[in-house]
């Protein structure tokens, strides 16, 4: 069933309300009728099988038939600090990143970033497409709740940020990628404490700095390998959480 996203104040005992563009695409993209079932989400991991009972000019109102906790998202709440990467590739990352069940993406400024969103509008209208991206991905894969793309942090503030978080994990090419390694790797990942928050700090191109890396871990970050292949910026991020997924 197609899914759809509304506020929780659109939501009564009996039935609920969708607003906004949602409307336009139910009616005139998806061409749905009166009686059709949908899927809609309060964003905050609670899905409503509902029935469609009334197309309005600006509203469309549901009957709720049952509802209940998302089966999409992952029990802890992932969010990716990402190095700026070059060019598109950000859109890439959250699109796959969302599909995987990220919590929240907040773009990074690490040193060996490229990429300078100096420009305050700049910045904004770069975070109004991600988060509609964002938006996008979360419909397609079924999510219960739309990931948040956060204003670009240094990487300072995005260590303190993480600092009150249960879990910091940051890979790095230079950890232990032997057997024995990636096994104390592998059991980090395992054992996420369920419902917890967890930061992943992935590197731009070129990767993280030596001094970065020691920063973290002094922040109590722990270092973890992704094996004996360097991967790219656009493809560690989503190795991770892939891993993470299957595991937990």
């Amino acid at each position: 069933m197609y899914h759809f996203y509304t506020e929780k104040a659109n939501i009564s005992d009996k039935s609920i309300s969708i607003f906004g563009d949602d409307v336009n695409h139910i009616k005139n993209v998806l061409r749905m009728k009166e009686g059709e079932e949908i899927i809609i989400c309060d964003s905050e991991g609670t899905d409503y099988h509902s029935r469609i009972i009334s197309l309005g000019k600006d509203e469309v109102v549901a009957e709720i038939i049952s509802s209940g906790i998302s089966e999409a998202e992952l029990p802890f709440r992932v969010h990716l600090f990402q190095g700026l990467p070059k060019k598109d590739k950000m859109e890439m990352i959250i699109q796959k990143s969302v599909e995987l069940g990220v919590y929240e993406i907040i773009p990074v400024m690490t040193r060996r970033v490229i990429v300078k969103l100096d420009d305050r509008k700049k910045e904004e209208a770069k975070i109004k497409r991600w988060q509609a991206i964002s938006e996008s991905a979360a419909k397609q894969s079924g999510r219960g709740i739309i990931p948040e793309v956060s204003g670009c942090m240094s990487f300072k503030e995005a260590l303190a940020s993480a600092s009150g978080m249960e879990k910091v994990f940051i890979p790095y090419e230079n950890a232990d990628s032997s057997t024995d390694g990636m096994k104390a790797s592998k059991e980090l990942l395992e054992n996420i404490p369920k419902g917890s928050d967890v930061a992943v700090f992935i590197g731009p191109e070129g990767g993280f700095e030596p001094a970065e890396v020691e920063e973290a871990v002094a922040k109590g970050a722990e270092v973890i390998s992704l094996g004996k292949r360097i991967l790219r910026t656009e493809t560690a991020g989503m190795m991770l959480l892939s891993v993470i997924g299957f595991i937990n």
